[in-house]
């Protein structure tokens, strides 16, 4: 297992978010989150890209356990190992697409000519390149988010997260994002946890796992795509 979690709980005050998540992925694999809104989705992703820590339980990389490292620490990692893709991209106003794709290259010490022309081979490859030199106001949501896809495989990130990330987008865009993504991830292996609540979007998945009131739903694994026979041997969902 490439990334698993252990008895995972997370609390907002009163209200229990997760109760107890155990889940493994393997490498390369695509994995969709689904369940009802408030469901504990995007926390379970958030603990799992070090983004949130949790109350307990543990979260494991490559055998490692990370949840208690400092934030510093797992920071770097979301520099490095993890990228992570958000709904509306969350991309930088003030910078250019080729900049905002080239951004995590230069906070890990790229030196800057090899990091734009890094940036420029993802924008290439999600056919946004002509956007090179556009403010994200100029740009569509689409846009905007193979833009921001561009800029979380940048590093070549060992797992992609994508926290509901078509969920502002309309169907055609959406299809080409997903698209984009399953075949980047596919190219260099990459593991992608994908949070969503539309089962059109689950189905680009390998695997999925669905959770309610913060727990593993009963029937919490079914598998998707083309490959199943690899996926029910390869990866495990434990509670």
């Amino acid at each position: 297992m490439i990334l698993e979690t252990h008895a995972l709980t997370k609390s907002y005050g009163p209200n229990r978010a997760l109760r107890g998540i155990s889940i493994g992925m393997r490498k390369g694999e695509i994995v969709a989150i689904t369940g009802p809104s408030g469901c504990g989705k995007s926390t379970l992703l958030h603990v799992m890209a070090g983004i949130l820590s949790p109350d307990g339980g543990e979260v494991r990389y490559c055998g490692e356990r990370i949840d208690d490292l400092s934030e510093s620490r797992r920071s770097v990692m979301r520099r490095t190992d993890f990228g992570v893709l958000f709904q509306f991209g969350q991309l930088v106003a003030e910078l250019p697409a080729i900049e905002n794709a080239a951004l995590p290259l230069l906070l890990n010490g790229a030196r800057r000519q090899e990091a734009m022309e890094s940036a420029r081979v993802w924008l290439e490859r999600l056919g946004v390149a002509e956007l090179a030199g556009q403010l994200p106001g100029e740009m569509s949501g689409g846009q905007q988010q193979r833009v921001a896809l561009a800029r979380a495989l940048a590093t070549e990130p060992a797992v992609l997260f994508a926290d509901e990330p078509t969920g502002a987008l309309d169907t055609l865009a959406s299809e080409v994002v997903l698209r984009h993504m399953v075949q980047a991830a596919r190219t260099q292996k990459t593991t992608v946890l994908l949070v969503t609540h539309d089962a059109t979007v689950a189905a680009y998945a390998d695997r999925e796992i669905r959770l309610r009131d913060g727990a593993l739903d009963a029937d919490d694994s079914v598998l998707l795509g083309s490959r199943p026979a690899a996926a029910s041997s390869d990866a495990e969902v434990t509670r």
